[in-house]
Order: C-alpha cells, then sequence, then structure tokens
C-alpha cells in the first residue's frame, strides 16, 4: 500500500501527513507511558510533546518510502526508574502500537457511519485521506509488533523469557543482534519479493482490522 501510494500523487501527501501523524502519536505514546511509570528521561529530553520534529527519524522515515518498513526515533527510558521492571518495559512498549490502532479506530468511524447511514462505501478526498491513515497506522502497529529488537513486540518477548528462567545475558545478546537481523529480514523480503514479512503479519492485521473495522472504508 505504502510503495502504491507513491505512484499516485493524489495520494501522496495524505500518505506523508499520515506518516507523520502516526509516528508522531506511536512515540509520543512511549514517552507519556514511561512518564507515567515514573520515569522522566524522555520528559527531560524533550520527547513528551506532540511536535513531529521530535519524533521522527530520518533513516526510519526513508526507509519506510523505499522498501515500506521503517520507525521513527526510538523513545530513551532509564529501566532503573520505571516501575514493575520488565513488566512497566512491556507497557512502555506496548503504548506506541495501541497508540495507532486507537488512532486508526477514530479514523475509521466516519466510514463506518457513512456506511450505516447510506448502505455504500464513502468517497472522496476525505474518505480517502482516512483511508491511508487507518491503513498506515494499522501495518505500523502490526509491524512493531514483530517480537525482533528493536521493535515493541521484543518487550513482551523478553518478559516471556524472564518467565522462563531464560539468562539475562542471553537477552542482552538478542538485543544486540535482533536490529541487524530485522535489517536483513527487511531487505531479504524485498530484494527476493518473498512477502514473508506480510504473511507473518497477516493475523495481527486481520485482528486489528476486525477492531478497528477498516472495511468499511475503501482500502
Amino acid at each position: 500500500m505504502l510503495l502504491g501510494a507513491l505512484q499516485q500523487p493524489d495520494t501522496l501527501v495524505f500518505l506523508i501527513v499520515s506518516l507523520v501523524a502516526a509516528i508522531t502519536i506511536h512515540e509520543f505514546s512511549h514517552a507519556w507511558m514511561a512518564t507515567r511509570l515514573g520515569d522522566n528521561t524522555a520528559k527531560f529530553l524533550g520527547r513528551l510533546t506532540l511536535n513531529p520534529w521530535a519524533h521522527l527519524d530520518i533513516m526510519g522515515t526513508v526507509l519506510i518510502f523505499l522498501v515500506g518498513f521503517g520507525w521513527g526515533k526510538p523513545v530513551p527510558y532509564n529501566p532503573a526508574h520505571v516501575a514493575r521492571g520488565r513488566f512497566g518495559e512491556m507497557l512502555i512498549a506496548l503504548a506506541g502500537p495501541i497508540s495507532n490502532i486507537l488512532l486508526a479506530f477514530v479514523a475509521a468511524l466516519p466510514g463506518r457511519i457513512y456506511l450505516i447511514q447510506h448502505q455504500a462505501l464513502p468517497e472522496g478526498q476525505i474518505y480517502t485521506f482516512l483511508a491511508v491513515l487507518v491503513t498506515l497506522n494499522i501495518f505500523l502497529a502490526a509491524f512493531n509488533l514483530i517480537p525482533i529488537p528493536p521493535l515493541d513486540g521484543s518487550k513482551v518477548l523478553y518478559l516471556i523469557l524472564e518467565n522462563f528462567n531464560v539468562r539475562q545475558e542471553t537477552i542482552l545478546r538478542l538485543e544486540q543482534i535482533g536490529p541487524t537481523a530485522l535489517l536483513l529480514l527487511i531487505f531479504t523480503d524485498r530484494l527476493f519479493n518473498t512477502n514473508l514479512i506480510f504473511w507473518l503479519l497477516e493475523p495481527v492485521i486481520a485482528i486489528i482490522q476486525w477492531f478497528v473495522g477498516s472495511s468499511t472504508i475503501p482500502f
């Protein structure tokens, strides 16, 4: 969807605006949750803000347009100051994807209301923008739930591993090799056109779409 939008000038602006909104909300939510759990690192570094410039990562943004995958600037926090240990870190991580799901839900509401009132899918530029916004947020949420560092899903994986008494050294090793493994997965997927990532994400995307009700607007 993202790469296709680049070939349609009328939706390129919608894509850029949606991308900025999605990343900003995502990273702000990380900072907000970290602050709620007792760590003010993000707040002191100016990340507890809805200013997009504080959250956009140059490489992550460029990769979104080049290969359809990317990220925002990671929100720093001090684990020693976060309440509830690994569980607190997991809450910080999940705050990002959850915020994107909620944003997609709100953006899909006009389409759902229109469908109920008119028994037809909505058309027009406003609904095209909302469709792009919903789709991007659903995908961003699902992608970030992949349990590979540094994606948000890795924090859930760490909590599970700790519950199974996996050694801390193993978790630290995963943190070190995770970013490289993720980039290799992304570029291999794009280079050989395997669609492996989309195949892995399809069940998660389907669940989020069901919750959001995105089938009521034209994707």
